[in-house]
């Protein structure tokens, strides 16, 4: 092992980078409420402590070598957040600290905490189910590496680290105990993050904010969505759907709510509560006959039934709108004691304005506002800017109308797909608005063929962008959908493109973060992310993976330093402008004929050329999406190969087994798209033989897959079953929340015997038993009926196979069945034994 993995040296150099601060235009705009929020932080001591909770839970064994101190920003030299990581003078007593972290908040003291941890000690931080932290590079007590420099200040670019979408909240967070949001909690202050959502337990506020309207809960139970569906019933995307919620979970989400908010003001975080958009109850509509209420159109049903299709939408010029709003944000003052005065509301994502009226949309933006600021006169909106992206009714008219509706500095946009299509720079810095820059790595376009009746709503789930009005402006990575599991990412671009928003003339951006819709995937992303809100140079991602590399795994090893290097030109370089909503055909199987996949007049080689092939399956039809693929497979088996060959020195590496589960399956994941087309191109031939002899290899990779995948925790449908069914009270509830879960990650929302819901598949898991259990059933399905269309020289039977498949997928949605909740499986011995069996004549 190097020794500690040449990044003691590289602590002082990397923060180095961070000594000039780099005010824009859009920080003066927030400065009046960044003092606001500074006077009213928790106390010192509380920070230190909470800082210390941190650090505990993290390294016990350290808990005495560090020292903790908030100091103000007047110490960090240029008027902006920051963190100092210095030696401890020198102490006679035993047991003294030896590193002395000082900081703005909590969460500095805690960024800085893992910055040392890092580049001082080689050591590395990650969620539990992607392998965890490796603090075993930590040396002893009494041993950890001194500052060669009298001291290292690490500087904030921007005020706001923002982090979570709207829909991460059912995508990951739908089961969370309390135990793992402390955790949570602990990761993101480690990460920096200081901005983030709070939305747990709303509903409860909600019911005693519409009981002040005459509304009974009774009048609710078809309002709100069940467990695993709250995000879209909370945008309006849907009513019922998964429900009724049980009186426990309302009381307990609450009480959860309350856990979570406390613990991150102790950190000196920002909880961004939501704020009302709109969205009501039918019964309001009768309650209030005469109030501008909307049925809104049909969004993804399959016959617009209205138990849970078409929502309400309250015009937000309605006099009534102000009066709930006001109502919403009073009683959670009420309950929760304190707010940070940021409040989330997307009236438009997916709800466009009946009127392109400039004046009418300017109207619509300050009735919404004033809904926030007559409940908290320091109110300021966070808006996601995604509208922007894909809908084209926001033309610059109609965008500046809305984004100068309120007033300078008392709206944030979030440009959420920052890293792929930045509106910042379309919209010249969003109008002049602040915002942030996300990274969301996806975006969708208008498919009629996605419509039902002609009602021209848009597939959506997640909202990000904006950029061209004097609008404060957070840039934000996305970069996943529906906690999908697919390798992907765009290094370059997260290593530039916040810098580049930075540097770039009268910029108003005020934040950056990370909206992705699922986590737990894909650390080196989320690693290099959160290190670019300390960062103000572009970072050299080469020599960046190098070093992260040492971290993860705990030692230097030169082929998983080779593999790394490829897959940063391949997996982690995605240029093609395409969001990578993962469709393979083994998770997301093609409802379609055989006729629209196939491919007669052309031949393919497998794994070979080192060009994209994107459009293999050729598109006939919109009613299934392509499988993405944007690099040379056959350069990424090298990868493979080179990780396997050193994994005998990290077989107890969970970090390594982690990553080479995934590697592993994402090698072969591409293999199943190319074995599917050859199923397919058999059957164009009319070879009975070799359509049973494929489908049959298929149907085995589809199992050696899932063996593959209960090698590591990360990667088990179980925990997903099991902690749906613990926040039950009853078996009633513990079947309706195992059917939440369930449905969430195979098809939902409705569907008939013979017509699958579109969002089918959209939360598709690569999870041991899943695979087994589901997804290969399926594939079975499907071939049978090719085999059977040949022997009996007829046309596919569509109709059939979709009657068996949604069959198959209601029956698997009220199983009780059990899967495991731990890992099984030497998971360096599968893997060869998977590379050998499938790829041993492609050397």
């Amino acid at each position: 092992m190097d020794s500690p993995l040449l990044a003691i040296s590289l602590l002082f150099l990397f923060s180095l980078l961070s000594l000039a601060h780099s005010s824009t235009i859009g920080v003066q705009y927030i400065s009046k409420l960044l003092q606001i929020q500074d006077h009213e932080r928790a106390p010192p001591s509380v920070q230190v402590a909470a800082a210390r909770g941190v650090l505990r839970r993290l390294l016990p064994s350290h808990s005495s070598a560090f020292e903790f101190q908030i100091i103000s920003k007047d110490k960090c030299g240029g008027g902006g957040a920051c963190f100092i990581i210095e030696n401890y003078p020198s102490s006679s007593k035993p047991a003294a600290p030896e590193i002395l972290i000082s900081g703005v908040t909590g969460v500095e003291l805690s960024a800085g905490l893992h910055w040392y941890l890092k580049y001082g000690c080689g050591s590395h931080i990650s969620w539990q189910k992607t392998g965890g932290a490796q603090l075993f590079s930590v040396p002893n007590l009494g041993s950890l590496p001194r500052v060669n420099d009298a001291r290292s200040l690490v500087q904030r670019p921007v005020p706001w680290n923002y982090y979570q979408n709207a829909v991460t909240s059912s995508y990951t967070f739908a089961w969370w105990d309390w135990e793992r949001w402390e955790k949570e909690i602990d990761w993101m202050a480690l990460q920096g993050i200081n901005l983030l959502l709070a939305f747990t337990g709303q509903e409860a506020i909600w019911q005693k904010v519409f009981r002040k309207f005459n509304i009974t809960n009774s009048d609710l139970d078809g309002f709100f969505g069940g467990p695993a569906f709250l995000a879209w019933s909370r945008m309006g995307n849907l009513h019922g759907w998964g429900g009724p919620l049980p009186q426990s979970w309302f009381n307990e989400q609450l009480t959860l709510q309350k856990k979570i908010l406390a613990r991150m003001y102790e950190l000196g975080m920002t909880p961004v509560l939501p704020a009302f958009s709109g969205n009501v109850p039918a019964a309001l509509k009768n309650i209030f006959p005469s109030a501008k209420i909307t049925r809104l159109g049909n969004w993804f049903s399959v016959n617009s039934n209205p138990k849970w299709c078409c929502t309400y939408l309250l015009d937000a010029t309605d006099p009534l709108f102000i009066e709930i709003g006001k109502a919403f944000i009073g009683e959670q003052l009420k309950e929760y004691g304190r707010t940070s005065h940021i409040y989330n509301c997307d009236t438009f994502d997916e709800n466009t304005p009946p009127v392109d009226d400039p004046n009418y949309i300017s109207s619509l933006g300050a009735a919404i506002f004033k809904g926030m600021q007559s409940g908290d006169n320091n109110a300021m909106w966070l808006m996601q800017g995604w509208l922007f992206s894909y809908d084209p009714f926001w033309r610059p008219p109609q965008m500046k109308a809305l984004l100068h509706s309120v007033p300078l500095g008392k709206l944030v946009v979030l440009d959420l797909f920052a890293e792929v299509k930045p509106i910042w720079i379309s919209s010249d810095q969003f109008y002049g608005v602040p915002y942030i820059w996300n990274d969301i790595s996806f975006y969708f376009k208008k498919n009629p063929a996605n419509t039902r009746q002609g009602n021209g709503r848009w597939k959506f789930f997640c909202n990000c962008f904006l950029s061209d009005v004097l609008v404060l402006l957070y840039r934000c990575m996305l970069h996943n959908f529906a906690g999908n599991t697919e390798m992907y990412g765009i290094l370059d671009a997260i290593a530039s493109g916040p810098i580049e928003a930075l540097g770039s003339k009268k910029s108003t951006m005020v934040g950056i973060g990370m909206s992705m819709e699922g986590i737990e995937q894909n650390p080196i992303v989320y690693e290099l992310m959160s290190e670019m809100a300390f960062q103000q140079e572009r970072v050299d991602v080469k020599s960046w993976i190098d070093l992260y590399t040492a971290r993860r795994y705990g030692q230097f090893i030169f082929s998983i330093k080779d593999a790394w290097r490829i897959l940063y030109q391949t997996i982690y370089n995605c240029t093609d402008g395409a969001y990578d909503k993962n469709r393979d055909v083994i998770v997301a199987f093609p409802d379609v004929s055989p006729s629209f996949i196939s491919l007669p007049s052309e031949r393919y080689q497998h794994y070979e050329k080192p060009t994209s092939r994107r459009a293999i399956l050729r598109e006939k039809t919109n009613e299934y999406d392509q499988p993405h693929l944007w690099y040379s497979t056959s350069e990424v088996i090298k990868a493979l190969k080179l990780f396997i060959a050193g994994g005998d020195e990290l077989s107890t590496s969970k970090t390594y087994s982690y990553d080479l589960v995934d590697l592993t399956r994402q090698v072969l994941a591409k293999y199943a798209n190319e074995l599917f087309l050859e199923i397919i191109d058999a059957y164009c031939l009319k070879d009975i033989d070799g359509v049973s002899f494929l489908s049959q290899k298929f149907l085995d990779l589809v199992e050696d897959i899932d063996t593959l995948l209960a090698c590591h925790e990360g990667f088990l449908l179980g925990p997903w079953l099991e902690s749906a069914k613990s926040l039950a009270q009853n078996e009633e509830e513990e079947k309706q929340f195992e059917w939440n879960a369930r449905t969430q990650i195979t098809m939902w929302f409705d569907n008939t015997e013979e017509e699958a819901s579109l969002l089918h598949d959209y939360g598709n898991k690569y999870w041991s038993g899943l695979l087994r259990d589901y997804y290969g059933p399926r594939a079975a399905i499907y071939f049978k009926l090719l085999i059977e269309s040949l022997e009996k020289g007829e046309d596919f039977k569509l109709k059939k196979w979709r009657r068996d498949w949604i069959k198959l997928t209601n029956n698997w949605q009220r199983s009780r069945k059990l899967f495991p909740v731990e890992s099984n499986g030497d998971v360096l011995a599968i893997s060869r034994s998977l590379l050998n069996k499938y790829f041993s004549s492609k050397s």
